[in-house]
Parts: structure tokens; sequence; C-alpha cells
């Protein structure tokens, strides 16, 4: 889609504002049952947009994706414009500064737009935990569009959107890409800056692209990542490797531990996927992932401890919401947080308050640790043996809103397919798989900095298989 746009603001079809404005319409027309978006930015994305035909008009495009619109989650800030993570804490907090991804985008010319929902501080799985509104899946709107970038998610699979960014922790942007019949991208981890992204778990958190195509995907991956030196945990861009083999020599691996317990749906998508790959890879092959049964409770261990000392700067007192019903210095912290934050947020700053506290640290964050790095060098003996992994994205596809928020631990389960490769750091890739009802994903897993091959196997199963379009 995004080279296709490319082609018509080449050619003059189109122009950066005529294609903005068709987007805004569409916006105005279905996003009030959506719910995508938490403020639209019209008149800065306006701007860009003059600005853009004004370079073309000039001979100076700044790449060939001048003047195509890409939304933000939340909680990627840009200078001069609201961000709230979707919290009451931080309702109306203006940002000083722009994220590295966002200015990697400004620098190709690509016009950001707006503010999508997501659950509160990127704490959820369905995007129902946001402090504002519900968002809902444009392929069934009694139903979730995943969590937490659910917001993004939905605003592309409604066509509002070619393309837009979402952040990943432990399956933020694959499981609503399951959810709602898109290509997402978890990347390597310190591969895009995490600069300008409000911290959830600093040692998870990756910015990556939900979009409609797998090349679309490499696209926005290719322009936000590399080296950062405003982000110590971004890697050297010598470390990246460029991918010149053959799919058709590729070895791939599936644990079939993982396929126990999914859906009817889930499994029979996935193995409809595997048995093409069969005939287009060198070999498939069993491998196994031992300690990924230990990967949920490792993950809410290590992000809600790392958590609980990243929000410990949302006080009420250097900025964002303060209680007016508070008194005293302990009352501004108490109520003001009290108030701020939502349930699942608090929920999760409690659970990680108490595994890093003395006495119990050891017990539980420090055993948390030592379990993650078994689920890490499970990964690396996996890719001793073949090139890339093919796992289900999700037990099951979207599930109706309000099905799983009484019971916290059936909602956390939700990921159990995507924090393995989050807890590893390596990168993987979730694209649409067959299905005869609602969308359904698989993810592709491999090594660090494999993205290319990914990026190659997930086109074959893109032209095997064509995306599902929501009918708004």
């Amino acid at each position: 889609m995004l080279q296709q746009l490319a082609r018509e603001l080449a050619e003059g079809a189109i122009t950066a504002q005529g294609l903005l404005s068709s987007l805004l319409e569409k916006i105005d027309r279905h996003d009030g049952k959506i719910r995508a978006f938490l403020a639209v930015e019209r008149e800065e994305a306006m701007a860009m947009a003059r600005a853009s035909d004004a370079r073309r008009a000039a001979g100076k495009p700044l790449s060939p994706f001048d003047g195509i619109p890409v939304g933000v989650k939340d909680n990627i800030v840009t200078r001069g414009r609201v961000t709230e993570c979707a919290s009451k804490i931080l309702k109306g907090y203006v940002s000083p500064f722009t994220a590295t991804a966002i200015e990697r985008l400004h620098a190709k010319g690509f016009v950001t737009i707006g503010r999508l929902n997501m659950d509160e501080f990127a704490m959820g799985s369905s995007t129902e935990n946001s402090a504002f509104q519900i968002t809902r899946n444009p392929f069934d709107l009694e139903r979730a569009p995943g969590g937490s970038s659910g917001g993004s998610a939905a605003a592309v699979a409604a066509g509002f959107l070619p393309a837009a960014l979402g952040s990943d922790t432990g399956g933020s942007i694959r499981q609503p890409a399951a959810f709602c019949g898109l290509v997402g991208l978890k990347p390597t981890y310190g591969t895009v800056s995490r600069y300008g992204l409000v911290a959830f778990a600093s040692s998870l958190d990756q910015i990556g692209p939900l979009t409609h195509t797998v090349d679309d995907a490499a696209i926005l991956y290719d322009t936000i990542k590399g080296h950062d030196p405003r982000d110590s945990t971004t890697v050297l861009d010598s470390r990246y490797r460029k991918w010149e083999g053959n799919v058709a020599e590729v070895r791939l691996g599936y644990d079939p531990a993982l396929l126990e317990g999914i859906a009817p749906e889930v499994r029979q998508a996935f193995d409809r996927t595997l048995a093409f790959l069969k005939s287009q890879v060198k070999s498939i092959e069993q491998v196994a992932l031992p300690h990924q049964k230990y990967g949920i409770p490792v993950y809410y261990i290590t992000a809600t401890s790392e958590a609980s000392a990243n929000l410990a700067r949302f006080d009420g007192i250097r900025y964002g919401y303060r209680s007016t019903e508070a008194k005293t210095l302990s009352e501004v912290y108490e109520k003001s947080r009290t108030e701020g934050f939502g349930t699942e947020v608090k929920r999760r700053i409690l659970l990680g308050t108490y595994a890093l506290s003395s006495g119990y640290y050891e017990a539980y964050y420090g055993k948390a640790q030592a379990v993650r790095a078994l689920i890490q060098r499970d990964y690396l003996n996996a890719f001793q043996k073949v090139d890339a992994l093919l796992l289900p994205t999700t037990p099951t596809p979207a599930f109706r809103l309000g099905e799983k928020t009484a019971d916290p631990v059936a909602m956390y389960l939700s990921d159990v397919l995507t924090v393995g490769a989050s807890l590893a750091g390596v990168p993987a890739l979730a694209v649409p798989a067959p299905s005869e009802g609602l969308p359904v994903g698989v993810q592709l897993v491999g090594p660090f900095f494999s993205e290319e091959l990914l990026f190659a196997l997930g086109r074959l199963i893109e032209k095997e298989f064509p995306q599902k379009k929501a009918v708004l």
C-alpha cells in the first residue's frame, strides 16, 4: 500500500493534502463506532501535508513516501503535541521533545496524524483499560481489537490510515495485528530507539509498525531503526545483518508443545500455513522451547517490577494530574496516584513493588531473571538447528469485549505465545493466516537481527493467503 501511494504521489495522481483529506473524511464517518483515535490533530497534519506538496512541486521530496500519513500510539511523544498514554494522570501533558522514531518518520516526509487509543500505559491486551474510551474491532464491533496497541491496529484495519506505529512489550503489536488481520513487527530489542517512548518495562519495550502488508512493515522498520546516542540500549548499525539468502534453503522449526490448548480455528490456520511453507522451504523441523511455559509468570514479574519503577515519576508533583483534594504532601502523592491511575495500572504497580521489596526480591524478581535467561537460551539453541520458528500469534481469535475483564489472569494468558520472543529480545513478525471467520495470525520468530529473513517468509504467507478486509 505504501509503495502504491508513493507512486500515485510521484505521478501527481493524488496530493498529500488530498490523501489526508480523504482519510479524515473516513475517520469522521466511521470512527464514532470504532473509537480508534483519542485525538486526530487535523491542523498539524494538514500543515505537514501542505509542506509535503510544496516540496514535491519544487522537485525536492524528502523520500518516495513524502506526504503519506502514519498514525501514532498515544505513548510516543511529539514536541508540542499532547501525549497522555490513555491515562488520566497525564491528561493534557504536552511533550517538550520528539521521539526518535517520529523524527525519523518526519525526516522521510511521513505525515504523523492523531493519537491512537491504547491500554493505559500499554498495560493490557484488549484496549479496554484506556481511561477515556474503548476501541472496537473493525471486523466485529462487539470484539476487542487486541492491546495494548488496539487503537493503532483498529485504525489501520478500518482503513483510516495506511500504517501506524505501536509499541510491543509482551505482544502488544503482534496480538492486535492477529485480531485485526494485519502485519505487525516486534523488532530485535535495541534496533529501534526507545527515546520518546513513555516507558512501561524498559528491558522489553520496542516501537514497531502495524501495516496492511509485509512490504509496508519493512519500509517503516527501515525508516525508524538505527543507533541513537540518546538511547544507550540501541545497537550500533554495524550489528545489522543483511540477509541475501534463498527461502528455498531456509530450515523452519516449530514446537508442538505450543499448539496445545489453542482454539480449533487457530490450530487449523497454523496447520494450513505450516503445510504451505513445507513446500516452500528446505525443511520443517520440530524443536523444543521447554521454558516457554514459564513465559507468563516470568514476563509479568519482570514487566510489573520495571513498571513500578518507571511509573514512580507520576506523582502529582512535577507534571500531570494533581488531586484537588490533597491537603498535605503525602496526600498529593497518595490521592493523585489513586485518582490518576486506572485499576490495571495500580494492580501492576502493586505487584511489581511487592516483587522488588526487601525479602522478596530474590524469590520473585531474581528468580524470574534466571528463568528469563533460560528462555533466551531455548531460542538460541533452537536457532542452532533452524533458521526461524513458526508459532501461532494468539491462542484464540478476538474475544468479546468484557469477556476477560473480570479475570486478569485469563487476560494475561492471551499473551502466552508472544511473551517468549519479548523476553528473549529476538524479532517476531505477525502475519495474517488463512481463516474462515474472524482474522487469525501466525508469527515468525528469528535470531537477533533477522528481520529481513522474517519479511521474506512473511511475503510467502501473504501471497498465498490474501489479507481479509474489514467492512464498515
